[in-house]
């Protein structure tokens, strides 16, 4: 195989992720209104697409033609590719003549498309009609394919809920980039989003609450308003079909056993108090925790059911993070409960909680993903693991024949500060996370082995919304930080170079404003 030669160089296009082999030819394709395709295989999705993509902006039908021939564009699937580069590689080959795109699926089809539409000129990219009746793309050969089969971006909608048209935009961005994971955080303390039949008061009461903090403090600084909102069933179904679309794996997260104040306040027999709670309206880690109850354990159950049953995806994310054991080491029903399991600690108990969970959804045929803190006590059989507190849970995770998804703070989170000087940026929770250091973001750690290494399934950026309040305002910190991460997970590690890709990110982010992203400008 030929040595990666990303796009290092002036005579490349600028495209991000930069592609495994590239190289530049001689001349141009001209996209025209006589420009045809041609279809093998299983290409029927990409070219709906592709057709969608131009037709707002050129107002080309692109007919397709059973004839080889110029001034087309050739769509198609090879099996045999999919072998040499993996169900998601592909070739693409552009001369004067014509546009030849090969996946070794329709995954890897798709992925092609997106690296053609960022050869288009930058208009193409934009709902407005553009003035122009042809349109010029260089000529080019590329073979690509991704480093990492999870390439993520988790998003918190129970912080602040981000409407349904917004969700669908962001999945659009994220397949642009070629990230192929969108990990969907539903509930919180501050908000049940998602619809669950049997318990309808999860989303009537849940989804509600009367306030929301705006800085953190003693007593803390308030807006004033009520916030809300949830996503029916359907608009589940149709999220999910979206993304299926455009080749992107939606894994819900429904939040246990921390993080559960909004269920709470739903249904009072889950928690550990006597005291009627309300939605939280507070930021941080709050006690108000599920108890221990098998009832308790029976409705959660009932509600993966129906998560199970929106989603198809192989992993059923639990959350599992933050969880404190102040009100199970007050509750006698919790500590008998530690008696007769035989369990040393609320750590143990806290396992054992989880272990239920991933016996559920192994029984159903899916998968558990949790945070870190899942380890606590023990790792459940076939659990993997999200990293996002530091590299030692990795590491008992691999050792121990754990998968993980690699998502730490130090380079992923997103919510926090864009520049050292804060009065230059909009409120964030804090930290500092430039361009630069997620671009550096580097998931093997030096310590695991070749074996090792092979439990690692990828990375993801996280979009904690506590201080992020409407989508301009998520646009502003997922990008440019969000083109940077996807090049971690796509790009080969050896041929990533900063500079190369700052240079890149010049042309890019004509694209993003075609595209109407609010990203942050560059330094």
């Amino acid at each position: 195989m030929l040595a990666a030669t990303i796009a290092l160089t002036l005579q490349a296009p600028a495209l991000i992720p930069a592609p495994v082999h590239i190289r530049p030819g001689d001349g141009a394709f001209t996209l025209t209104a006589s420009t045809k395709l041609l279809l093998s295989g299983d290409a029927g999705g990409a070219a709906k697409l592709l057709r969608a993509y131009l037709t707002p902006s050129t107002g080309l039908r692109l007919p397709t033609t059973r004839q080889t021939g110029n001034d087309t564009i050739e769509l198609r699937t090879d099996s045999a590719l999919g072998r040499k580069l993996g169900r998601e590689g592909y070739r693409l080959k552009i001369d004067g003549n014509r546009v030849v795109i090969t996946g070794g699926s329709s995954a890897g089809l798709f992925y092609g498309v997106q690296t053609f539409r960022q050869l288009l000129p930058a208009e193409t990219l934009s709902t407005s009609r553009s003035g122009a009746s042809s349109w010029s793309i260089p000529a080019v050969e590329i073979e690509d394919y991704p480093r990492f089969q999870w390439r993520g971006a988790h998003l918190d909608v129970a912080r602040h809920f981000m409407p349904k048209a917004f969700v669908l935009k962001f999945i659009d961005l994220l397949a642009f980039h070629k990230l192929n994971t969108f990990h969907w955080h539903l509930t919180d303390d501050q908000g049940w989003r998602i619809e669950i039949k049997k318990y309808p008061k999860l989303t009537e009461v849940g989804a509600w609450r009367k306030d929301t903090m705006l800085v953190y403090g003693n007593p803390g600084k308030y807006s004033g308003e009520p916030h809300g909102g949830f996503y029916t069933q359907e608009d589940v179904r149709e999220i999910v079909r979206y993304a299926q679309e455009r080749h992107i794996t939606v894994v819900p997260e429904i939040e246990m056993p921390g993080h559960a104040q909004a269920a709470i306040a739903a249904y009072p027999e889950l928690g550990n108090v006597s005291t009627p709670l309300e939605v939280a309206t507070k930021w941080g880690v709050i006690e108000n925790v599920f108890n221990v109850k098998d009832s308790t354990i029976d409705f959660l159950k009932d509600v993966i059911d129906e998560v199970i049953d929106l989603f198809p995806s192989q992993f059923i994310h639990i959350g599992g993070d933050e969880c404190p054991k102040t009100q199970w080491k007050q509750s006698a029903y919790a500590q008998e409960k530690m008696r007769r399991l035989g369990l040393k600690d609320e750590h143990e108990l806290q396992s054992w909680f989880i272990k239920q969970m991933d016996a559920h959804i192994a029984g159903k045929g899916r998968r558990m993903i949790g945070w870190s803190e899942i380890l606590e006590g023990g790792l459940a059989p076939g659990a993997a693991l999200m990293v996002w507190l530091g590299n030692d849970g990795a590491e008992t995770a691999v050792k121990s024949g754990h998968d993980v998804v690699m998502a730490q703070t130090s380079h992923t989170y997103f919510d926090y500060y864009q520049s050292q000087d804060r009065t230059k940026e909009p409120h964030a929770i804090g930290g500092f996370l430039p361009l630069s250091k997620v671009y550096e973001y580097e998931p093997i750690l030096p310590s695991f082995t070749p074996e090792q290494t092979k439990h690692v399934l990828g990375a993801q950026f996280q979009l904690w919304t506590e201080y992020i309040r409407d989508p301009r305002h998520l646009e502003y910190m997922a990008f440019p930080r969000g083109c940077a991460l996807s090049e971690v997970a796509w790009s080969p590690k050896e041929a990533r170079n900063f500079n190369a890709f700052r240079q890149r990110l010049e042309t890019h982010t004509a694209r993003l404003t075609a595209l109407d992203v609010n990203f942050r400008k560059l330094d």
